[in-house]
C-alpha cells in the first residue's frame, strides 16, 4: 500500500483524533476515488469559517449525534473539502491549515500558494 503524502511532499500526518476526522474517520485527511468532496485540507477552524460554511449549506456547527458528529467549535481541527476551503479563501474567510496534515490531492483544487498563505506558523 502506498504511503499517503502531504502537500509538502512528506508523509501525511494526523489531523485530529478529537474530534475524530477524515474521510475514513482515521484522524487523517486520507482520500480515495469515492471521496467526491475531497476532504483533504486539515483546517484549524474558526467561528468565521464555520459560519461561512453554514451559510453555504455545509453545517459543521450543529451536532449530529446519530452519526457520531459532535459539531465543531473554533480551534477544532477537521479535514474539510478542498473546494469549500478555497471558496472561503476567495471570500476572505479562510481558516489556518496544517500543511503536513493536508493530503497532496488537495493541490488538484487549491494552489499551494493559497494554502501557504494560511499555514499554521510553525509550518510556514
Amino acid at each position: 500500500m502506498e504511503v499517503p503524502q502531504n502537500v509538502l511532499g512528506g508523509i501525511l500526518e494526523s489531523c485530529s483524533h478529537e474530534p475524530l476526522t477524515g474521510w475514513y474517520r482515521d484522524g487523517c485527511c486520507n482520500t480515495d476515488a469515492r471521496d467526491v468532496g475531497s476532504h483533504t485540507v486539515c483546517a484549524r477552524v474558526t467561528t468565521e469559517f464555520l459560519e461561512f460554511l453554514q451559510e453555504q449549506g455545509n453545517d459543521l456547527i450543529t451536532p449530529q449525534l446519530e452519526f457520531g458528529f459532535p459539531g465543531l467549535v473554533e480551534g477544532d481541527q477537521w479535514c474539510v473539502c478542498a473546494a469549500s476551503w478555497r471558496l472561503a479563501h476567495q471570500q476572505g474567510k479562510a481558516c489556518p491549515v496544517h500543511l503536513a496534515s493536508t493530503h497532496i490531492s488537495a493541490l488538484r483544487i487549491v494552489p499551494i500558494e493559497e494554502l501557504m498563505m494560511h499555514a499554521i506558523a510553525a509550518e510556514a
